[in-house]
């Protein structure tokens, strides 16, 4: 996968979209500020293995939308890609103590000295030459696939994203003048979701993330967005949700 950017056909309108795939929509079960330039490298980062699902018209949407404004993207679909997303002492060609298993004290090793396995030192890359980071992903128990926290768990390692030992967190993490946002979906009702809900309030549940990975990485958490009941969602009210989401692209 080649950089700067992928080529992204053309692709029909998101209503146009949404009415095609409908029959097969059903998912698993607010606009923010982006002052950070005309042409920017996006990092899209999907894990919905349907390619008739609802997440996949709102993925397709999103590229599409990207590609009007001029935006260099590229696409980690962690599926497709059939991503691993264990971390094991395969990570590292290079072990720094071979006799015990110290995941931490590897990656700052494996940081030091491009030791990470070819899958992680790819994915780095791409993590490296972007300025937005886009997640996205449906909700699995108030939290997301096991797939895309590997994908962190992996990628976003310690040295590469943030070091205590050097005090590199939060207003000093090493991926510090990057932007990242969240964009999921959920089988639940929004007030289910909200706080009071059954669930709980999905923002603060997404804080473990939009607070505990992108701002401890130094990274700026942009506004979630959320598309609430996508397992009952009208067609007339799919394409509304895509159309939103297609706009909140169009002002980054």
């Amino acid at each position: 996968m080649g950089f700067p950017a992928i080529i992204i056909p053309a692709i029909p309108s998101p209503a146009i979209i949404f009415s095609a795939m409908f029959s097969l929509q059903c998912s698993f079960i607010p606009s923010g500020e982006f002052v950070l330039g005309d042409i920017m490298k996006i990092l899209y980062i999907y894990a919905q293995q349907e390619p008739t699902s609802f997440n996949a018209s709102l993925k397709d949407t999103a590229l599409a939308a990207l590609k009007e404004k001029g935006h260099e993207v590229e696409l980690s679909d962690l599926y497709a890609m059939n991503f691993n997303p264990v971390l094991t002492e395969g990570d590292f060609t290079k072990r720094k103590k071979p006799d015990v298993f110290k995941p931490f004290l590897e990656a700052i090793n494996a940081v030091k000295n491009g030791a990470f396995s070819p899958d992680i030192l790819a994915e780095m890359e791409k993590v490296k030459w972007a300025d937005i980071l886009i997640f996205q992903f449906p909700i699995y128990f108030t939290s997301m696939p096991a797939i895309m926290k590997g994908w962190i768990d992996r990628v976003l390692a310690p040295g590469f994203g943030f070091n205590p030992i050097t005090n590199s967190a939060y207003e000093t993490g090493l991926l510090k003048g990057k932007s990242a946002m969240i964009v999921t979906t959920t089988g639940a009702s929004q007030e289910w979701y909200s706080e009071g809900g059954e669930h709980g309030d999905l923002n603060k549940h997404l804080e473990s993330v939009t607070h505990c990975v992108f701002e401890y990485m130094g990274i700026q958490a942009l506004p979630s967005h959320i598309v609430y009941e996508v397992s009952r969602i009208s067609r007339e009210k799919g394409a509304e949700e895509l159309e939103k989401y297609r706009q909140r692209l169009l002002e980054l």
